[in-house]
């Protein structure tokens, strides 16, 4: 192939036009207005996600569902990404609680804080700083809906596990949308799976005050009130491999009818402000802890079907800022070469990640969170250890075909006993041990790692969102946006 030099093939002048093109496409500019300032901002946050998953749901996507992956192909590539740190105010290692406060009010604050700072200080919220700018705000989750992330973006509490606290500031603050799992802390112990110790039922209260209620998939498109909530599951939405679409909606539902309750007449007020909606899909950081491949590309691919009602929002509404983004990442997920087994190294007992292992994975049929909530019901039965040891192996061979447990974990997992220091979610991280073995998709851990999270932003003001920087600059940006507005 021949080559030409453009420095001694064109004039100086056309070079520099050249450079500045070249420039102006690596960091990102393209079609989308970028000068304008955002009406309504959609943040997506897939929770225990960065690159190197974001990259596996890219390859699954293409090779298994032959589509393509909105996440790269549309917010990566066409719009623009940075990298941010993690660290929280006390630890190297960061938990939901503390990434989501950050990103949220603009300070570090300690692992579990709810957006409380150390020295007790309550910076004002994301969601409170839109709302006090005039902007309508909602909260979507998979997880129960005062989970660390959500609460964070929204209120304040000491500790993450103050659930009660929590839904009772979400009354207070009267978000327009709230949907996900944890009926529990909305109703009082006398009802069925209440968990309240005041006696209270908070989706009364609620709906006394002109909230539209919701709780079964059937219910998202018939809404008629522009402000929601919905709540599916007392606890957790289901992991997508798990889920039953007549019980529990996905994300990308949940995303629709919450933009289609936004784009409703708001009773309160005669100006259409726009919004600022969080919608996350905990699942993906659920499958991190559990070491759980099969879980994870599933919940990516949910999350990544999200993403694309977003952006067809933000098509139809261009004064939309769409962002992808997370708290942390999970389980230090490393898809990798290696040995079939422990005999020498060679030709003959090498293992790479390819469309058969995908394949392999893709005919899982249980998350390993109910793998081993199944396996535990049957020990604390009483079963006896042939007994367990017969029910494990149905257990694989109905859910887990192909996969085989060696010897050493098959004994560590009937003998219910630790896989090591760094896995906590047990038997789950062994039998995760297992299919790595047999695929490739191994993991360095049960917790976080201080990975930095990637950022990827589409639409008007997107351009802020370039370079390498704290997670405390994501609030600062986004309410430079919310209040230049």
């Amino acid at each position: 192939m021949i080559r030409i030099n453009p420095a001694k093939a064109l004039p100086r002048c056309f070079n520099a036009i050249i450079l500045a093109a070249f420039l102006l496409v690596s960091f990102g500019v393209n079609a989308q207005s970028n000068s304008s300032r955002p009406k309504n901002i959609i943040i997506l946050f897939a929770d225990g996600t960065t690159a190197s998953q974001y990259e596996f749901g890219r390859y699954a996507s293409e090779k298994l569902r032959q589509e393509s992956f909105a996440i790269t192909d549309i917010m990566m590539s066409k719009g623009y990404s940075q990298l941010m740190s993690t660290e929280s105010a006390n630890y190297f290692v960061t938990d939901s609680a503390a990434a989501a406060s950050a990103m949220s009010t603009g300070y570090e604050v300690n692992n579990g804080a709810i957006s409380v700072t150390p020295n007790g200080e309550r910076p004002e919220t994301l969601l409170k700083f839109a709302k006090a700018n005039k902007k309508r705000i909602g909260l979507v989750s998979t997880a129960p809906i005062y989970d660390a992330s959500p609460a964070a973006f929204s209120v304040h509490a000491k500790n993450r596990r103050e659930s009660e606290l929590i839904v009772n500031q979400y009354l207070d603050l009267s978000p327009d949308i709230l949907m996900g799992g944890g009926s529990d802390f909305f109703l009082p112990k006398s009802e069925r799976g209440g968990k309240r110790s005041d006696g209270k039922n908070v989706i009364e209260l609620f709906k006394n005050n002109g909230y539209q209620y919701i709780s079964k998939p059937n219910e998202l498109t018939l809404i008629q009130s522009p402000k929601l909530l919905g709540l599916f599951a007392t606890e957790d939405i289901d992991f997508e491999i798990d889920r039953n679409p007549i019980d529990t909606p996905n994300l990308a539902q949940m995303l629709s009818a919450a933009l289609k309750a936004l784009s409703l007449p708001s009773k309160s007020s005669s100006i259409n402000s726009g919004f600022v909606l969080f919608a996350e899909n905990e699942n993906t950081d659920s499958a991190g802890h559990q070491n759980d491949v099969a879980a994870l590309m599933r919940d990516l691919w949910a999350f990544d079907d999200a993403v694309k009602v977003a952006l067809e929002f933000q098509k139809k509404n261009p004064d939309t800022l769409v962002i992808v983004t997370g708290d942390h990442e999970t389980g230090g997920f490393s898809p990798t070469y290696g040995r079939k087994n422990l005999g020498p190294a060679g030709p003959n007992n090498y293992l790479n990640v390819g469309q058969s292992e995908l394949r392999q994975i893709a005919s899982i049929k249980m998350s390993l969170k109910e793998f081993s909530e199944k396996f535990k019901a049957k020990s604390n039965a009483g079963a006896s250890a042939v007994e367990l040891d017969a029910y494990l192996t149905l257990l694989l061979q109905d859910n887990f075909p192909g996969i085989e447990l060696d010897a050493d974990l098959r004994k560590t997992i009937l003998a219910q006993s630790q896989l090591g220091a760094n896995y906590n979610y047990l038997p789950s991280n062994i039998l995760a041990q297992a299919i790595a073995r047999q695929t490739g998709f191994y993991w360095a851990t049960s917790g976080h790692t201080p990975a930095p999270i990637t950022v990827a932003a589409f639409g008007p003001g997107s351009q802020l969102f370039r370079g390498y920087e704290p997670n405390t600059q994501f609030s600062n940006k986004l309410k430079k946006l919310i209040q230049a507005r």
